[in-house]
């Protein structure tokens, strides 16, 4: 079955869009570890070129979702628990740091729109769709680097992001956990409004290690 993949207009390439869909399969385990990806076969199957297919692999093995060896193909790839605790130990500390220093350095302007983005948020609780919550939640951490008005730590803050971002997404799928983050993201946008850099830092953390402790709900779910 041919399956053709929508590109929203200036959000992302082909190839990330080819990534969240193979990372969904994954995680949820239509796709299981050991599964070869034939990129012949993906691009039939997705009606697309094999280019976007071998960056959106490439962009799955740095998740570890993926095991890419040179003349071996590609094989799904069962996380390694380790790592992915070290991703998520290594996130938090990263987005603390920038929920921190935006709680200094945002602007009248900027702590506007962060709280825009809270309110569209929580919006989408109402409507109950984890994937247009998951949208959301990217604007409202990029807010947040942004705010950090540094930009080598907006820069690793976001690679380290898009390693992680197919473990973050899979946890919108737990029940009543839309309402959960936002909650968690008060905590955040309270502090950084009050200029209070510790409490900033501090909820921020926590809520990133709350993000791994979902993840290891659904994953047990499965």
């Amino acid at each position: 079955m041919t399956i053709n993949v929508a590109l929203p207009a200036g959000r992302r390439t082909l190839a990330e869009e080819l990534r969240l869909q193979l990372a969904d399969e994954i995680v949820r385990g239509a796709l299981t570890p050991g599964s070869a990806l034939d990129e012949t076969e993906l691009a039939r199957r997705f009606n697309v070129s094999r280019t976007p297919v071998r960056e959106a692999i490439r962009q799955l093995a740095a998740s570890g979702l993926v095991d890419a060896r040179a003349h071996r193909g590609a094989v799904v790839a069962r996380p390694d628990q380790g790592r992915l605790a070290g991703m998520f130990e290594a996130m938090a500390e990263l987005e603390a740091l920038c929920a921190g220093l935006a709680a200094e350095r945002m602007t009248t302007s900027e702590r506007r729109a962060l709280e825009a983005v809270h309110e569209e948020l929580r919006v989408l609780i109402q409507v109950g769709d984890p994937q247009r919550f998951h949208e959301g939640n990217e604007a409202f951490h990029g807010a947040i680097y942004a705010g950090a008005h540094n930009d080598y730590f907006a820069e690793i803050t976001i690679a380290t992001r898009a390693r992680v971002q197919p473990f973050r997404r899979a946890q919108f799928r737990n029940l009543g956990r839309l309402a959960k983050s936002h909650a968690e993201h008060d905590q955040v946008v309270a502090a950084i409004l009050r200029g209070e850099r510790t409490r900033a830092a501090g909820a921020m953390h926590a809520h990133i290690m709350t993000v791994r402790e979902e993840y290891g709900l659904y994953a047990e779910s499965l």
